[in-house]
């Protein structure tokens, strides 16, 4: 059997997230990782099993192998699989000890949250029209 793919989901229209990606994209010499971006027209939820909402609530991966079995992982351990993937091993190892892994899934978790409601309140400005809603671009 061959080695599971790795597919990434990311927000494109998240500026912070489009530029993480733009280098991870760089950086896959060997083209380890399959990046997929949410905000993509073509994109298809269905796919994945999994809601979009679900998919924007923070960042996830899966590993699906030659009988299309998905194993998915979120948050701090998607990046630290991309890392680990682009050679960044020592890195990656002191990310995995109990109080760094801590503190960085706590930190994320904490990003997570508020990119999340940045990225509902850009998605209402934009699909907002003129009748729907204010001048600030509120309901």
């Amino acid at each position: 059997m061959s080695q599971p793919v790795f597919e990434v989901f990311y927000d494109g229209d998240c500026p912070m997230c489009h530029r993480e990606i733009e280098m991870i994209r760089r950086m896959d010499k060997r083209q380890l990782i399959r990046l997929t971006d949410l905000a993509d027209p073509n994109f298809d939820e269905s796919e994945t099993g999994r809601s979009y909402e679900m998919l924007m609530r923070a960042i996830h991966a899966r590993f699906t192998n030659d009988q299309q079995q998905d194993r998915w992982i979120t948050g701090v351990e998607v990046f630290r699989e991309i890392y680990w993937r682009l050679g960044f091993r020592k890195a990656t190892w002191f990310s995995r000890l109990p109080v760094v892994r801590h503190l960085l899934d706590l930190g994320y978790r904490f990003f997570a949250y508020f990119r999340f409601k940045l990225a509902m309140r850009r998605m209402d400005r934009q699909s907002c029209n003129e009748d729907a809603c204010s001048p600030l671009g509120k309901r």
